[in-house]
């Protein structure tokens, strides 16, 4: 038939994409890593046709024609029952079958009404438990959507999106001015600061920071369609350890004594992931970590956890029907 012909034909194109250097390279690393488990998150990043996309309704342009059509759809709720924190404003629709709803062009003067994502990347906005009139700080913002998500949360005091890429900051401005209205633009500061320095410029400034790293995306980077920046990307890998490192004792220095902090990235690795925490921990006395198991048991229905994880962390790994993540989260409280 015309479909599976098409099926094939786009398997044929997803199967091509793939980079091999990647993936011989993630083989060697996250087998050893995760053992087993590494076989089923394997099959999961390998095959896009499996993959799943989340919607975030919009609280400052809703519509209930919208619930209706995604209920129709076989969507339903993401976050529901007993999390620790679950803003009422805070809305978001999964369903069980991979594939995307349509993505919805920009309009001038116009707030788009959701905003589509891999539903693992909520859990850093969740577990940073921002309340009203807190000053919070988003180290590295771009492309935005949890910049947005925080805002479905809460009405910051003030939010500082950070971006030090030129094109991404770009990005982050577009979806932040397609999401938020006007008059709460206002509490909305963008800026292309170093994110290494933003803790010496503004020393105890915040009450909340997200540090989502920049990382080794797993995702992305299995289907790096140029083999010379695959390679290049493989070899700048083992330094983004030390960027992120950086990263985190910056957003330490701009935390409030009695602030929290939420460290995020979308790749297994644990050089870039526990490992970056424990050196943070054992070199910084003015840290603490913070218990986020709670959060973990109470989306164990939607979402798959790697076990034998600590209290402090957890780490999202995508499996069929729940093809979430990869996504690290970790919490730390400044005393």
């Amino acid at each position: 038939s015309f479909l599976s012909k098409l099926e094939n034909k786009t398997k044929g194109k997803l199967q091509k994409q793939i980079c091999q250097v990647v993936l011989d390279h993630f083989d060697k690393q996250y087998a050893t890593e995760l053992g087993d488990t590494w076989t089923r998150v394997r099959d999961v990043l390998t095959y896009p046709l499996c993959w799943q996309y989340a919607v975030l309704l919009n609280k400052f342009s809703w519509s209930a024609e919208l619930e209706n059509t995604l209920r129709v759809k076989g969507y339903h709720p993401a976050f529901q029952g007993s999390l620790p924190y679950l803003p009422a404003s805070f809305t978001c629709y999964i369903r069980r079958t991979p594939g995307r709803f349509p993505a919805q062009k920009h309009q001038a003067g116009k707030l788009k009404e959701y905003y589509l994502l891999n539903a693992a990347s909520l859990l850093p906005v969740l577990a940073l438990e921002v309340k009203d009139g807190e000053d919070v700080l988003d180290l590295c913002a771009a492309p935005g959507g949890k910049s947005v998500a925080l805002l479905q949360c809460a009405y910051p005091g003030n939010l500082h999106c950070n971006e030090y890429d030129d094109l991404r900051s770009i990005w982050l401005k577009q979806t932040i001015e397609s999401f938020i209205p006007d008059p709460l633009i206002n509490l909305i500061t963008i800026t292309k600061l170093d994110g290494r320095h933003i803790g010496d410029l503004k020393p105890e400034l915040y009450d909340k920071v997200l540090v989502d790293a920049p990382c080794s995306n797993d995702r992305s980077w299995l289907f790096s369609s140029d083999i010379q920046q695959a390679t290049l990307r493989l070899i700048e890998r083992k330094e983004l350890s030390t960027l992120q490192f950086q990263l985190l004792r910056s957003a330490i220095n701009a935390l409030r004594p009695g602030g929290s902090l939420v460290y995020s990235t979308c790749t297994l690795s644990n050089a870039e992931n526990s490992d970056v925490i424990n050196l943070i921990l054992s070199s910084c006395s003015n840290v603490t970590p913070v218990d986020i198991s709670k959060l973990a048991k109470a989306v164990s229905q939607e979402f798959t956890f790697l076990s034998g994880m600590q209290q402090h962390e957890l780490l999202v790994l995508p499996e069929k029907g729940r093809a979430w993540g990869p996504m690290y989260v970790a919490k730390l409280k400044k005393m």
